[in-house]
């Protein structure tokens, strides 16, 4: 069939328009790269993600979602596939997850440390660098104390040294656990005078202290490890391990790291970037 030139010249440059078109919504697509990241409230309630995403996007063009839950349910989301990449704080459980083909590998992120939180008066006396001879103190005093209860990886430091300290917590009546992340915890805790164990982050960002202080702190068991893996793609194909893994190369990273180091609430470092330890 004889095509007339003027109108095959039509054809032709609307067959280039539209490869044109189709190649540049390819190339949008693959810039347009996002993961879903499971971490903990403590990362995302301290300011954290604000201050640290919007740096990994721009150096890699992937965006994040953060799903922010304590620890435990992090780490359940990603065993059931819901995660691309996982930013929480329960050392022995991640290498769990990792034992059980769950994630590639386990790196070291950051550190700060966990704090004994109550009213300023310390009306039960727990004051000092002993974490676990302050909570001895509020198991013999009975008093008031707001636990996340949540499977979180604050939740699993206080039931350890509840342990140490040779004190089942669930016998006394003051002894209460929301279920919540630390925000919320702190605010009960805030609104009823009562003892918290918080991650310094999450404290450091809290506005409503009301008459809270820190009480005890020091303790080298108080140390808080981060750790970052990503979900390995053969046990959930469906995984985007790429996008996830550059995640994880860019936190460890000397950006990544400069990156969380940087990250101050009133002149006051709240993280503090240990990869490669």
């Amino acid at each position: 069939m004889n095509i007339p030139g003027a109108f095959r010249s039509l054809v032709l440059a609307g067959c280039a328009l539209a490869l044109s078109s189709g190649l540049a919504a390819g190339g949008a697509s693959a810039q347009s790269q996002s993961i879903v990241m499971a971490s903990t409230t403590s990362t995302e309630q301290s300011g954290l993600f604000t201050h640290l995403l919007p740096a990994f996007s721009k150096a890699t063009g992937v965006e994040v979602k953060v799903v922010a839950v304590g620890t435990g349910q992090a780490l359940d989301m990603a065993r059931r596939g819901d995660a691309d990449v996982l930013f929480v704080h329960d050392t022995v459980a991640e290498e769990k997850f990792v034992a059980e083909g769950y994630g590639i590998r386990r790196f070291a992120v950051m550190y700060n440390d966990f704090v004994l939180v109550g009213p300023k008066g310390d009306p039960v006396g727990v004051r000092g660098k002993d974490i676990v001879a302050a909570l001895g103190k509020l198991a013999a005093s009975r008093g008031e104390f707001v636990s996340r209860g949540d499977k979180s990886g604050t939740h699993a430091a206080e039931l350890r040294y509840w342990k140490m300290a040779g004190v089942d917590p669930s016998t006394w009546a003051g002894y209460k656990a929301c279920g919540c992340g630390m925000g919320p915890a702190l605010n009960i805790a805030a609104s009823s005078g009562a003892y918290v164990l918080a991650d310094r982050g999450t404290w450091l960002n809290f506005r409503n202290r009301a008459d809270l202080a820190v009480l005890v702190e020091g303790d080298k068991r108080l140390f808080n490890q981060y750790g970052v893996i990503a979900v390995d793609p053969k046990r959930h194909p469906h995984v985007k391990v790429e996008p996830a893994q550059k995640f994880v190369d860019w936190v460890t990273s000397e950006p990544g790291q400069s990156a969380i180091a940087a990250y101050r609430i009133n002149g006051e470092q709240l993280f503090f970037p240990n990869a490669g330890q």
